[in-house]
């Protein structure tokens, strides 16, 4: 299965508990990788437009921890949290990341930024799940709206840094 939305290209393979999410920035890489890591920027572009971002927790460092929850009209719903396994500055992100409401669904993310010239970024990011099951649960979830706006969100606060 491949969704392809405003150079957001979201991929599962049909062999593997996997998603992959490859989009590009107009934005050298180590903005990116700021954006993508600095608690106040992530707090402004991470989910969807009508949802806004509440961080708890942000400790952006190989060992840390995070807690996130998007509120809705003052109202909490849903909340996420993981560990930073590693951050390897302007190249690497390996994470876990849970929604609380599905603490068996896991999963082992891994985001990567390559500079493709002329000031612009690739992130790669994938996420690999304990089972097919799971996979097609988070892939029927509605997540390619929070990845989508989230993105074009990006988008604005990096044209306008």
């Amino acid at each position: 299965m491949t969704t392809k939305t405003r150079e957001t290209t979201i991929e599962a393979d049909p062999n593997l508990p996997t998603i992959r999410i490859v989009r590009e920035f107009d934005a050298p890489r180590d903005r990116v990788f700021r954006a993508w890591t600095d608690r106040g920027l992530v707090a402004r572009w991470l989910g969807p437009r009508d949802l806004e971002m509440r961080i708890d927790a942000w400790e952006m460092e190989t060992g840390g921890r995070y807690r996130y929850a998007s509120v809705q009209d003052g109202q909490e719903v849903a909340s996420f949290y993981g560990s930073f396994h590693e951050v390897r500055p302007a190249e690497r992100l390996v994470q876990t990341f849970t929604w609380e409401g599905a603490p068996d669904g896991v999963s082992l993310e891994t985001a990567t930024f390559e500079d493709i010239g002329g000031g612009r970024t690739r992130v790669c990011l994938l996420s690999v799940v304990e089972s097919m099951e799971i996979r097609d649960q988070i892939l029927s979830s509605g997540m390619e709206v929070g990845v989508n706006e989230g993105y074009e969100k990006l988008d604005e606060i990096l044209a306008a840094e």
